[in-house]
């Protein structure tokens, strides 16, 4: 990597590194988008499975089905999968199955009404 005093870096560079470092392919870091329709949240809230299987009410097998089906915008750091709690509940409200769920066991038991 280029040093901050050389003359050839730029202040783009440093980002782009940082980029690649996050995406590189060696297992450290892995990132994966499944969409949102709450677009970018400037602070996301990653949770470990079994942590948002209890706030979702759901088993963490339906959590590990929704990421192997990239339903859910997930992470993985040092082989641990994070998931991305706005996409769960996004998930989770497309079902009826699901929804029941999250709202009689999980967080949806404390919300009076949903915004869509």
């Amino acid at each position: 990597m280029i040093e901050k005093n050389t003359p050839q870096y730029k202040q783009g560079d440093q980002k782009k590194s940082q980029k690649n470092l996050l995406n590189s392919s060696n297992g450290l870091h892995q990132e994966k988008d499944a969409g949102g329709a709450f677009g970018d949240v400037h602070n996301p809230l990653w949770f470990s499975i079994s942590e948002t299987a209890k706030l979702g009410g759901v088993q963490s097998k339906t959590i590990r089905r929704a990421i192997q089906s990239n339903a859910v915008k997930y992470k993985v750091i040092k082989n641990r999968y994070l998931v991305d709690f706005t996409s769960v509940i996004i998930y989770l409200r497309s079902k009826k199955k699901l929804r029941n769920k999250l709202d009689n066991f999980g967080v949806g038991q404390y919300i009076n009404e949903w915004k869509e």
